[in-house]
């Protein structure tokens, strides 16, 4: 099964770019995923399983490392990726 995501990162910290661009370059570097940015969210496309295993390895190294953060996630089943 595929799955779409939205996903917006609010760090609460007032230096916040470098937080989120660490996060973004960090999806950036698994094999089998889509990774598209705007200047709002992040999309990112693949299988299901995948998908959720980055996010919560990604989303609690992000706490760990940069303390407290806000995660916005949208999930919707299948592939919604420009080029599906």
């Amino acid at each position: 099964m595929k799955l779409s995501v939205e996903i917006s990162k609010y760090p609460l910290h007032s230096d916040y770019i470098p937080f989120i661009k660490d996060f973004i370059d960090r999806l950036n570097q698994h094999e089998g995923l889509q990774v598209l940015t705007n200047t709002m969210s992040t999309q990112v496309f693949g299988d299901y399983d995948l998908v959720m295993r980055v996010l919560t390895e990604e989303m609690k190294r992000s706490h760990e490392q940069f303390g407290k953060a806000v995660f916005v996630c949208k999930f919707i089943g299948g592939d919604l990726s420009p080029e599906a």
